[in-house]
């Protein structure tokens, strides 16, 4: 995956290993062949709970779907209008994921309610083997794709979809179990309720990530208070305003900033010196930094990318496209 910088002639990669591309791919094999198999056997055990999980399987279907596109969206090279590519693709996708787990959820419990009050026929043996074989296919599928999501919005989606799942399919189990062994026909309707309920509370995060991430909002794991004393701490600097940082996509922040500084300094020097605190103390390697002094506002103008090069736009409308 690579990054184009528009009117620079630079590009520099930015992405995953062909690994986790690959086990996106397995994932959305067995997750695939699984969801029919559980959807004709909900059908055929009259089970909510193994149709819910049926259900859910096929926005995992989606969710992969999305996060596979997505990725390859994001490969595609930045162009004149549209200078950072397309990784926001994989924060709209990533956003998607979680609104279609609440959306799903809010229906399971619906049909739950109904089925609470006048619990149908259930085939528990047959509920409880079927549900058996999707917790095998989801671990595997979490398995895939447990490498990666800590570090990747859109796959970390794709992951609390497959993790929804699992849980999906142990309260399956349980209801089977209880139905066979007890009797108790709505333990199909509770087991539903409940892993919708835990769904929902998954689902959370990622919408409020991916949102944060759409509204250019500063990184959780950033502090930007310890970033700007990061910068005012470095010799020469006299200091620093109009501070932003924010998330371009998984894995990759940006910072822009003016910098005021000593005149005796030399710019690149000093630019040496922030860079190597910038990704050192909070892993920031796109910098657009404005370097000024007191006596001559906007000398200069620095666009840094992830190696250990900075340059010098011919112009403050070439760093702006940048943005």
């Amino acid at each position: 995956m690579t990054e184009g910088i528009t009117g620079s002639g630079h590009t520099h990669s930015h992405g995953r290993s062909e690994n986790s591309v690959r086990n996106l791919k397995i994932a959305l094999l067995l997750t695939f062949i699984f969801m029919i198999v559980e959807a004709v056997g909900g059908w055929l055990t009259n089970s909510l709970a193994l149709i819910a999980d049926a259900g859910h399987m096929l926005t995992d279907v989606a969710a992969l779907t999305l996060s596979l596109t997505a990725i390859w969206f994001g490969g595609r090279p930045a162009t004149s209008r549209k200078t950072f590519g397309y990784y926001r693709l994989e924060i709209l996708a990533a956003f998607v994921n979680g609104i279609a787990l609440v959306l799903l959820s809010i229906w399971i419990i619906y049909e739950a309610v109904g089925r609470w009050q006048t619990p149908p026929e259930i085939k528990g043996v047959s509920l409880t083997l079927i549900a058996v074989g999707g917790l095998a296919v989801n671990v595997i599928a979490a398995f895939l794709l447990h490498t990666e999501h800590k570090h990747d919005l859109n796959l970390r989606g794709a992951w609390l979809h497959v993790m929804g799942d699992i849980l999906g399919s142990v309260a399956a189990i349980t209801a089977g179990i209880l139905i066979v062994a007890l009797g108790w026909l709505w333990a199909d309707a509770v087991g539903s309720v409940l892993i919708s309920l835990i769904i929902i509370f998954g689902s959370w995060r990622l919408i409020s990530d991916s949102v944060n991430v759409l509204l250019e909002g500063t990184p959780a794991h950033i502090d930007l208070s310890s970033v700007e004393a990061a910068i005012t701490g470095t010799e020469g600097v006299d200091g620093v305003h109009d501070l932003h940082v924010w998330t371009i996509s998984s894995g990759m922040d940006a910072l822009s900033a003016h910098i005021t500084h000593s005149q005796a300094i030399q710019h690149s020097e000093l630019l040496g010196l922030i860079r190597e605190k910038l990704h050192s103390g909070f892993g920031i390697d796109h910098l657009t930094i404005q370097m000024e002094t007191l006596e001559r506002e906007a000398e200069a103008v620095y666009i840094c990318d992830t190696g250990t090069n900075c340059f010098e736009p011919a112009s403050k409308e070439k760093s702006a496209s940048v943005r």
